[in-house]
């Protein structure tokens, strides 16, 4: 039996007549396939992903699993439709909080159409994207068995969010005092554990770090960095099961020799603030921070999107 899956923070969703993605009992994602390229698009990816020898093992564990396309009945009641069959990324996780994050100060390549590159740089200059190469596309971060979680008001509203409110969010997401990014005092009580040490989400991106900056197979355009991890496990000084996961591959084309600027720019971004978080928890001003983001960034002229200037690593491997 098939079912709108319960841990679903961005995206379209499943549910009132509305196409969206469904889920099993035995931990497969069902991604209803999309008719025009963007559909046969990331089909061909994990197509050419799942068989590519020239990518290592340690960096396969980013990505989902795939197993395929297959017909099954869509949520919108449109009958059998093609579906991607890949990895359900929650499933065994108990009350996991979540937070999907959209890599890249460019969100379209750069053969798309002149209508297509404008509605992405409408959403793009409404966001944190341009400024720091990277934006929230999506949360849920579990308070207690009581509360519940909390969760953004709207999807366009975390999506709108600016580079200052993306860091408390960050902030927000390892604290035990959650209340969205009105509250300017998170405790990042859980930091240390979740973004912290040798397997921790700050050494995740490390690890994808060092790939990104050899691999020219791929180039990756509105791809996401899911970020997981188990409250209840880390308030109880367990490992809180903390993971990376890229999804969402509609918009992969063939690198042909050349380094993804663009990517790699917003998850050295990303890197960066995280690594802030762990050494400076305290808040910073909004002016300090985004003087410090666009400082670190500049923007290359050949299309590359953002490139990071300065050594993001060593400040975030002390804390590893």
């Amino acid at each position: 039996m098939l079912k709108a899956p319960d841990n679903q923070v961005a995206g379209h969703k499943a549910g009132g007549g509305q196409l969206g993605p469904l889920i099993d009992d035995s931990g497969r994602f069902y991604k209803p396939l999309q008719g025009d390229e963007r559909g046969s698009n990331e089909v061909s990816f994990y197509t050419s992903f799942s068989s590519n020898s020239k990518v290592p093992d340690h960096i396969t564990r980013f990505f989902p699993k795939f197993d395929g396309t297959q017909l099954v009945e869509a949520s919108d009641g449109s009958g059998m439709q093609p579906h991607l069959v890949l990895q359900d990324l929650t499933f065994g996780r108990v009350n996991p909080s979540i937070m999907d994050i959209k890599i890249g100060s460019r969100t379209w390549p750069s053969h798309a159409s002149e209508d297509y590159i404008q509605k992405c740089l409408k959403k793009d200059r409404k966001s944190s994207s341009l400024p720091l190469g990277f934006r929230v596309s999506g949360a849920q971060i579990f308070q207690s068995i009581e509360l519940g979680y909390w969760k953004p008001d709207s999807k366009s509203t975390v999506q709108s969010l600016s580079a200052d409110e993306v860091r408390l969010l960050l902030k927000q997401f390892v604290s035990s005092n959650v209340s969205g990014v009105a509250d300017s005092k998170p405790d990042c009580a859980f930091a240390s554990i979740v973004y912290g040490g040798s397997t921790g989400i700050l050494s995740q991106l490390l690890e994808l770090k060092a790939w990104f900056e050899d691999q020219t197979i791929y180039h990756f355009y509105s791809c996401s960095i899911l970020m997981m991890f188990e409250k209840e496990l880390a308030s109880s000084e367990k490992s809180p099961r903390a993971e990376i996961k890229l999804i969402d591959f509609a918009h992969v084309f063939e690198g042909k020799g050349v380094i993804d600027h663009n990517f790699l720019g917003g998850l050295c971004s990303l890197i960066k603030l995280i690594s802030e978080i762990l050494t400076t928890p305290e808040d910073y001003a909004a002016d300090s921070l985004l003087e410090d983001a666009q400082r670190n960034h500049v923007y290359t002229d050949n299309g590359g999107g953002l490139n990071i200037l300065n050594d993001c690593d060593a400040k975030a491997y002390r804390l590893l």
